[in-house]
Order: C-alpha cells, then sequence, then structure tokens
C-alpha cells in the first residue's frame, strides 16, 4: 500500500480539528453551568451580599443624565466602555424612586447622602419626582445631606428638598434663569441654495421656524415668554419653599448680584453662604467626619457605613408574579416602525402595548410619556393601541413627564386619566411637513435634471427640483387633514369640541397647570399618583406588583446585567468628540448646528411621499 502524505496530513488535521472543538464546547459548557450557578445562588441567597448593619448611610450619587428610560442595552453599553470616544451615562428615574422609598421604609437605612457633582441633566418633571421622594425620606424621620463641590440650576432644586445642603468653600450655586436663543438658517439656506417648503397648521407652531426664517415670529416670541415665566415661576417658588425663604428671594439675589459679589470679594462659595442657598462650606473630608459623628464607622474604621445606590438597588429585588400595573415607558422622538430603548417606534411601543392587553396579570396600564413627538402615523399606531386596550376592559392612565407634546400630546388621549406634573411642557396641537429642495445649487454647479414622466405626479418632489405648487397644493390639504383628525380625537377624549380644542390648539405649547386650566389634562400629580389611580381604577388591593413592559431581553444582556449590575446597564451612546473648527467655532455650538441641519437633510430621505410632522422642537429647560 502507498504511503499518502497529503492524505495522511488532511487526517491529522482532522483528529486535531475535532479535539480542539470539544475541548471549545466542553470549556464553554461549564463556563455556561457556571454562570448558571452564579444566577442561582444570586436568586436564592438574596443576591449573596452581606446583610447591612445599623445606621448604614445610602449614599445616592447621580452620574450621568437622569432619563425615564436607558437608550440602547447592555451589550451596546459594554461595546461603549470598551471602545474609544466619550461614554455618556445616564440613570433611570425609576430606580432613583425605588431606592428611595425602599430607604424611607429600611430600618438599617438611618440617613441619605445626595451626590449631585456628575449630574449631568434631567427634565424638571423628572427633578419634582425626585424631589418628593427625597421629601418622603425625610417625612419617614431621615435626615438628607445634599453636598457638591458646586450647583448648576438642576442640581439644586435637588438639594433644595434635602435636610441641610452643603458646598464646598470654593464653589458656587448658578441659578440662572430659563430661556433659550435658537439659531436661524434662513440667509444661510439661501446662501447655498437651499429652499425649504413649509406646509403647516398651527399659528404657533414654530418647529420650522430656524429654517424658514432669520428670528422667531411674534406668536412663537409670545408663546415662549408665556411659557419660561410660568416654568420659572414655579422653580423659584420651590426652591424659597424648600429652603424656607422669602418669596421673590432668588429674583432679588440674581438683580443684585454684581453687587453682593464685590461684597464677598469675589467668594461665591461665601455668597452663596450669605443668600442662604446653602447650609454650610465643608470639603469632602469633612462631610465624611460629619456622617461619621451622625451615624457609624465603616469596618476598616476609615469612613462612615455606607450602601451605594448601585448595590442598595441590586439588593431589591422586584415580584415577579401576581396583579400588577403594567408600566409602558414612551420616551424619546416618535418614528413609525420599531424602535431601541430610549426612543419610541410606533410598531414597537404598540406591541409592548398589545402585549401588556393580553397579559392576564397585568389589570392596568400606565404609559409614561416623556416626548417632543415625531411621527403622526407613528403617534397614531400607539394611540389606537390604548384605545383596543380600553375597550378590553383594561384601565388607561397616562402620566406626564418632562415633555409630551405634540406628538407626545397625541399618544396620551386615549386615556381614562392624564397625569402631568406642574413643570411638564404639553400641548403643541399642531401639524406640519417640511420639503427642501436644491434646485439653486445644482444650478451652481452646473448639474441638470431632466426626464419623461407620464404624469405631473410621477416624480413629483425632486429635491433636485422646485417644488411643483400642485404637489405642495397636496401635502397641505393633507396636514389639514391630519390637524382636523387631531384635534377631533382630542376633542371627543377631552369631551369637548373641535373648535374648543383649536382655540387652545394652533402648536402652541403649556405648562401642565396652564394645560389643566385649558382642559387638555385631568391631574396634577406625580408618577405615584399615577399609579396608585390605575391601581384603584382595576380594583387592585395594596401590594400591587409594578411591571415595566419592554422588549424582550436576551439571555446573554440578561447574564451581562446580572454579572456587572447596574453601571452595565447605565451606559448608553458615544459621544462624538467634535473639536474646533477652523473657524474656531465652539465644539457645542458645531454640534447643535449638525444636528439641527442634519434633521433638515433627513427629511429627504424615505419620502412616502411626505412625512406629516407633530413635533414641538421642545425640550424641558
Amino acid at each position: 500500500m502507498s504511503f499518502k502524505p497529503l492524505s495522511s496530513l488532511r487526517r491529522g488535521f482532522g483528529v486535531f480539528w475535532r479535539a480542539l472543538d470539544s475541548t471549545r464546547r466542553g470549556v464553554l459548557n461549564v463556563l455556561f453551568l457556571a454562570i448558571v450557578i452564579f444566577l442561582l445562588i444570586a436568586v436564592f441567597s438574596g443576591g449573596g451580599v452581606k446583610p447591612m448593619a445599623t445606621k448604614t448611610a445610602l449614599v445616592l450619587e447621580i452620574k450621568g443624565s437622569l432619563v425615564e428610560q436607558h437608550s440602547g442595552n447592555v451589550r451596546e453599553a459594554l461595546m461603549a466602555n470598551a471602545g474609544a470616544g466619550e461614554v455618556r451615562r445616564s440613570v433611570q428615574l425609576r430606580d432613583v424612586l425605588t431606592v428611595l422609598d425602599r430607604a424611607a421604609k429600611d430600618p438599617q437605612i438611618s440617613s441619605v447622602l445626595l451626590l449631585l457633582d456628575e449630574m449631568d441633566g434631567a427634565g424638571l418633571a423628572m427633578l419634582n419626582e425626585v424631589g418628593l421622594a427625597i421629601d418622603r425620606v425625610k417625612a419617614s424621620g431621615k435626615p438628607v445631606i445634599a453636598w457638591g463641590s458646586s450647583f448648576d440650576q438642576r442640581q439644586y432644586l435637588l438639594a433644595s428638598h434635602a435636610t441641610q445642603v452643603y458646598m464646598h468653600p470654593m464653589g458656587a450655586v448658578m441659578i440662572e434663569g430659563f430661556g433659550r436663543y435658537r439659531n436661524y438658517y434662513r440667509d444661510a439656506l439661501d446662501k447655498v441654495g437651499v429652499t425649504v417648503n413649509l406646509m403647516k397648521v398651527g399659528t404657533y407652531k414654530s418647529f420650522a421656524e430656524p429654517y424658514i426664517g432669520n428670528g422667531p415670529s411674534p406668536e412663537a416670541a409670545e408663546a415662549d415668554a408665556f411659557l419660561f415665566k410660568a416654568l420659572w415661576s414655579g422653580y423659584t417658588t420651590d426652591v424659597e419653599k424648600n429652603r424656607k425663604l422669602p418669596a421673590g428671594w432668588i429674583a432679588q439675589r440674581i438683580e443684585t448680584m454684581p453687587t453682593e459679589m464685590e461684597q464677598a470679594a469675589g467668594d461665591t462659595g461665601k455668597l452663596a453662604l450669605t443668600s442662604k442657598l446653602v447650609d454650610g462650606l465643608k470639603t469632602r473630608d469633612e462631610v465624611r467626619a460629619m456622617m461619621i459623628a451622625r451615624g457609624a464607622k465603616d469596618d476598616e474604621g476609615t469612613s462612615f457605613r455606607q450602601v451605594g445606590f448601585g448595590e442598595y438597588l441590586m439588593r431589591l429585588t422586584p415580584d415577579l408574579m401576581g396583579d400588577a400595573v403594567g408600566v409602558i415607558v414612551a420616551s424619546g422622538e416618535i418614528s413609525d416602525g420599531n424602535a431601541p430603548a430610549g426612543s419610541i417606534g410606533g410598531l414597537s411601543t404598540a406591541n409592548l402595548i398589545r402585549k401588556a392587553r393580553e397579559d392576564k396579570q397585568i389589570k392596568a396600564v400606565v404609559l409614561r410619556v416623556d416626548s417632543p413627538g415625531g411621527s403622526a402615523f407613528g403617534s397614531e399606531l400607539i394611540r389606537r393601541e390604548l384605545e383596543l386596550t380600553r375597550a378590553a376592559g383594561k384601565p388607561v392612565v397616562v402620566s406626564m413627564g418632562s415633555v409630551a407634546a405634540s406628538g407626545g400630546y397625541w399618544i396620551s388621549m386615549a386615556s381614562d386619566e392624564v397625569f402631568a406634573d406642574r413643570a411638564t411642557i404639553t400641548g403643541s396641537i399642531g401639524v406640519f411637513a417640511i420639503l427642501p429642495t436644491a434646485e439653486k445649487v445644482v444650478q451652481k454647479l452646473g448639474i441638470h435634471t431632466a426626464g419623461v414622466t407620464t404624469t405631473w405626479l410621477a416624480d413629483a418632489y425632486n429635491p433636485m427640483r422646485p417644488l411643483d405648487p400642485r404637489f405642495a397644493q397636496l401635502i397641505q390639504s393633507s396636514i389639514n387633514h391630519i390637524y382636523s383628525d387631531f384635534t377631533t380625537k382630542a376633542a371627543a377624549a377631552r369631551k369637548t369640541t373641535q373648535p374648543k380644542i383649536d382655540e387652545v390648539g394652533q402648536g402652541r405649547v403649556w405648562t401642565g397647570v396652564q394645560a389643566k386650566e385649558r382642559g387638555l389634562v385631568d391631574t396634577i400629580g406625580s408618577y405615584t399618583d399615577a399609579l396608585k389611580s390605575a391601581a384603584k381604577r382595576a380594583k387592585l388591593a395594596d401590594g400591587y406588583r409594578v411591571a415595566y413592559v419592554e422588549r424582550e431581553v436576551s439571555a446573554f444582556e440578561r447574564v451581562l446585567t446580572t454579572m456587572f449590575g447596574v453601571s452595565a446597564a447605565h451606559a448608553v451612546n458615544i459621544e462624538v468628540k467634535l473639536g474646533l473648527m477652523p473657524t474656531g467655532v465652539p465644539s457645542s455650538a458645531v454640534a447643535e448646528v449638525s444636528k439641527e441641519l442634519g434633521w433638515l437633510a433627513d427629511l429627504a430621505k424615505d419620502r412616502k411621499p411626505f412625512t406629516a410632522v407633530t413635533h414641538c422642537m421642545c425640550t424641558a429647560p
């Protein structure tokens, strides 16, 4: 028999490969078994953590933006943390409320230390929710101490709820007021040859004004002034009440700040102290010594006995069985189809509502809305699914967060009760469509477009050609119809007439209080109030379960969340790093312009043949 070296080499490699493959599978199976054992131990041993001792302080350090729902998923979080670039962190509002409410009842927790240096942003309604939770901790007899190296306007609103507020001696309290300047691009677009064709309904619908003008319309300026004045009044009233200051104290301090700063020799810490905005000036180590004196030393004897936000949250195991109020979070802009967590897809959010409706353990639904709107079609998909849920006999309660305007209001209409925070930005009942064209650009470049069509409607919207007035007429008629549909549905939901909705509509935004006065919402109340209302309507007994209805999480993500804890689920989008442009424009300004002009460019994509937009272009101040 002849020797065949190639055949022998193939057989030898085959044996080696099968052995390697078997080894790989064996290692993976052992690893999987180890993970399963770890999860079982975590579940049946209370997380495998050491019980807390008495006189433990809860250290509530909010790192990142306070959000209704994390964006992305655990896999994206880990990829972001592993890659280059700056990672934007987020903390869910519901987690903060859960931790504070449990701490208020926990006999092992003696106090709360609130650290806000790394809290990047939050809407006013969310801050008010956390403020109420802090008040509940104080009502249980437990002191809340707030400390910061400095406080911006949002951070200070939370700090003002604390029993005592301390700040680093070199810090400052920056309460500036509300208001905004927007960029307007009419001249810039004219220079590059872009024509913005706008069809809208709503005198106050100012979303598209930056693209068609060089400044706000009188109506937009009037509405903004009315809105910001109300929000500012609410903010200063709350701070003055929390700090036991006379009415008008904040406004007076701002007016006299230059003089008072001079008298304080430029010492911002001293200014905050004399202005009664803080109770004392302490460094971090001095706060640590104070917490030791008021509580107890830790096992090492170097600090006070404490438990962090993330660790404490992991100790709290949610109930998985029993009658529940189902919560669907609708946070972000509204699109037509499927959208990831942290944004709203008409199809994906409607599917979550249907899932809640078909779940026999869920007896009522709360829709938590934090959205400036978006697609009218996507909004209607969600509204219809809520309507079917009510028809199936399950109560639906809407809880408005910081913003629930335009499309965010549309999805709130099919409900038994609408709750809004005092500072919720809502309303903006209006519709528009934008069709940008660049015929002047192509002329400058010497590009020509021509062809043959069987009707004038074929290729009617071509961004390379001027907009056909007949096509513009068609779109305006459609926008008029959608606005009529919007106001008619709102009138039916609010048990009033379409003309009355039109009077308070026209694209105008309102605070929650102003919306209540105009019949657009039912109740000024918190998220907790909305949950209680839903439970009462469903006749649920005390101790009912709150179940968050969210997209299915893969087994891989579930394992990662358990292994890496809260921090792995906090992450979210990698922020693009923009340096200075050659012109010297700051990166923050470049990012804003890029976003707004990019949004305009996106409107030209996937035209069907156009998109009816219900968006207020408003954000919480």
